[in-house]
C-alpha cells in the first residue's frame, strides 16, 4: 500500500474509532496517527488469531484498522483514567 493510501485509511479508521469510543474526533493529525497505529495493531491481532491482516485499500482492511484503533483507544483511556 502506498503512503497516501495508509494516510487515508488511517484518517478514516481513526475517525471512526474515536467516534465509537469517545463520541468525538481527536483531530485530523491524531486521527491519522491513531488509524495507522490501529492498522498495525489490528493486523497483528488478526494474524495472531489466524485471520488476514491489512491486505490493501479495501473494506476489510478498514475494518481491521478500526478494530485495532478501538483497542488502542480503550487501552489508552483505561490507563489514563487509572492514573488520575
Amino acid at each position: 500500500m502506498s503512503l497516501l493510501a495508509w494516510i487515508v485509511l488511517g484518517l478514516v479508521a481513526g475517525f471512526i474509532a474515536s467516534k465509537m469510543v469517545s463520541g468525538t474526533g481527536q483531530g485530523a493529525i491524531l486521527d491519522i496517527v491513531l488509524g495507522v497505529i490501529g492498522a498495525v495493531i489490528g493486523g497483528w491481532l488478526f494474524n495472531t488469531f489466524g485471520m488476514a491482516g491489512v491486505s490493501g485499500f479495501n473494506l476489510y482492511s478498514l475494518f481491521v484498522a478500526v478494530v485495532g484503533a478501538i483497542v488502542l483507544l480503550v487501552v489508552y483511556h483505561a490507563l489514563s483514567r487509572s492514573t488520575l
